[in-house]
């Protein structure tokens, strides 16, 4: 009778980025956390810590060369945003362990905000295709957009103090001064004009902290939602904040959605926007387009 011999699998060479400032938790401890529950016998791991804006697309552009064949944003959105970018530019795989001020990519995913359970998700290398997205040539995975969230999105960036508390009381702080702007908006070829507070081009359903912008969103389906909230007088800020954290912005008089491919924006100044949580700074025309199922990510095995 022969014997089979046990052939030993090929390991995964996988790549650890991590923010050591997003979200405002240390994280000294997350390389003992990886090498503790990653499974040894099928990843070749190493880490890196970011050490300035814009460090993590460079290292994770660097780990293609190197030949990573996963590398984990270790971070919230806007990490998750850089090196998402270079993984899919790669053709790569893309994880993710949260650690951010919101999460919103990793929440609408499923993925677990705890980090045990997280590496337990990368250990399983459940590996499907989302689409991303393309703002004024900039690439986003989770939300876009202009109006007073990208105001606070600018001003947050200088506060040292971040997390969700730190938001919010900025948040209340700035609405009181807030000028709602009009919007010329075309959405694949539909042209309609709207006085807005906020103009978000959402990919998943939620800013992040369940709070939902377009509950019925989807990142497979081809389509970007352009979620339009309407000028309010602030005593019904209240019941906005009701639907969104209920995810019930769908069904608001609040909120206007309107699918589609391809999105053309006309505002009435140059000003700041976000991506992914991060902001920038641009003229009056925004251009947006879906590129469907672009991205290969680690999820877990029970996400829809």
């Amino acid at each position: 009778m022969q014997l089979l011999k046990k052939v030993a699998l090929p390991k995964t060479n996988i790549l650890f980025i991590i923010n050591p400032i997003s979200g405002g938790r240390d994280k000294a401890n997350i390389p003992g956390l990886i090498d503790k529950h990653l499974e040894k016998a099928r990843f070749n791991a190493n880490y890196c810590f970011t050490e300035y804006v814009g460090h993590a697309s460079e290292l994770a552009a660097e780990a293609g060369n190197k030949n990573f064949d996963v590398v984990v944003a270790v971070g919230g959105d806007g990490t998750i945003n850089e090196v998402g970018t270079q993984v899919l530019a790669q053709g790569k795989t893309l994880g993710i362990l949260p650690f951010g001020s919101g999460n919103g990519l990793s929440r609408y995913l499923q993925i677990p905000m705890d980090t045990v359970k997280a590496i337990k998700v990368i250990n399983a290398l459940h590996v499907k295709r989302i689409d991303s997205a393309i703002f004024n040539g900039k690439r986003f995975f989770n939300m876009a957009g202009m109006g007073f969230d990208a105001h606070i999105s600018a001003i947050f960036a200088g506060d040292k103090k971040r997390g969700l508390s730190g938001y919010v009381k900025l948040g209340l702080k700035e609405m009181l001064d807030y000028k709602p702007e009009i919007y010329q908006i075309n959405v694949d070829g539909k042209s309609l004009s709207r006085r807005a507070f906020v103009v978000s081009i959402a990919n998943s359903s939620q800013y992040g902290n369940n709070t939902y912008i377009s509950p019925e969103a989807s990142v497979t389906d081809g389509l970007l939602d352009v979620c339009v909230i309407r000028s309010f007088p602030l005593l019904l800020l209240p019941k906005l904040a009701y639907h969104m954290l209920r995810g019930k912005t769908h069904n608001s008089d609040m909120v206007e959605i309107i699918r589609g491919r391809e999105i053309k924006i006309t505002r009435e100044k140059a000003a700041a926007i976000h991506i992914d949580g991060e902001p920038y700074q641009m003229g009056r025309e925004i251009e947006v387009s879906v590129v469907p199922l672009s991205l290969n990510i680690i999820t877990p095995d029970y996400e829809a």
